[in-house]
């Protein structure tokens, strides 16, 4: 069985820190990474292209690389995501500032306790989120997300009093056919379909 392959994955947020850019790419050639993707751009751009290209390059027995923690992932819930991703094609994880290797027992636990805190985290949010649900409509200040096509009900009844087709209404307010037809339904009238 081969060694490893060590590759390494460097973030800097602006060009502005390439001192600790630098630092990154010299610790992870110092982990003896033999490939680097590298890119400086913040961790909230919609997309990371070099982290994605290193993820799709890494191969079962791998080891990812990073310096620290944040220069890879958003958050926990993002953390989560890519190493479930790494785990899938059999690719470990070594985060050098915390020496945490999921290719140990200690490391796996501590993925796994982080992983936990994560789902914690969103499970108390999302009871937080149903409770001030709960307390607007009791307080009468929640709507609801209101249907859009329902918002235009009005429009649709005057275009069809002027003698528009179906065709011509749904193409003109951008609702579906069945839209058209349960609003003119709900005011009254029936038209074939």
């Amino acid at each position: 069985m081969s060694a490893p392959v060590l590759i390494g994955y460097a973030r800097t947020s602006t060009a502005d820190q390439k001192a600790g850019f630098q630092a990154q790419l010299r610790d992870l050639a110092g982990a003896g990474c033999t490939k680097v993707f590298s890119e400086e751009l913040s961790s909230v751009a919609a997309t990371r292209p070099q982290l994605r290209a290193a993820l799709e390059w890494v191969r079962e027995g791998d080891i990812m690389v990073v310096t620290k923690l944040d220069r890879l992932a958003r958050s926990v819930a993002d953390l989560i995501t890519i190493t479930g991703e790494l785990r899938r094609k059999g690719v470990e994880l070594r985060i050098l500032a915390m020496n945490l290797d999921t290719g140990t027992p200690t490391g796996k636990l501590m993925m796994n306790l982080l992983a936990s805190i994560a789902e914690f985290e969103r499970e108390l949010m999302l009871e937080r989120q149903r409770e001030g649900i709960t307390k607007a409509k009791a307080d009468g200040k929640y709507k609801g997300r209101q249907p859009t096509a329902r918002a235009k009900a009005e429009m649709v009844m005057r275009l069809r009093a002027e003698g528009k087709s179906a065709n011509d209404i749904v193409t003109a307010l951008g609702i579906s056919r069945a839209s058209y037809f349960r609003i003119v339904a709900e005011n009254g009238h029936e038209e074939a379909a």
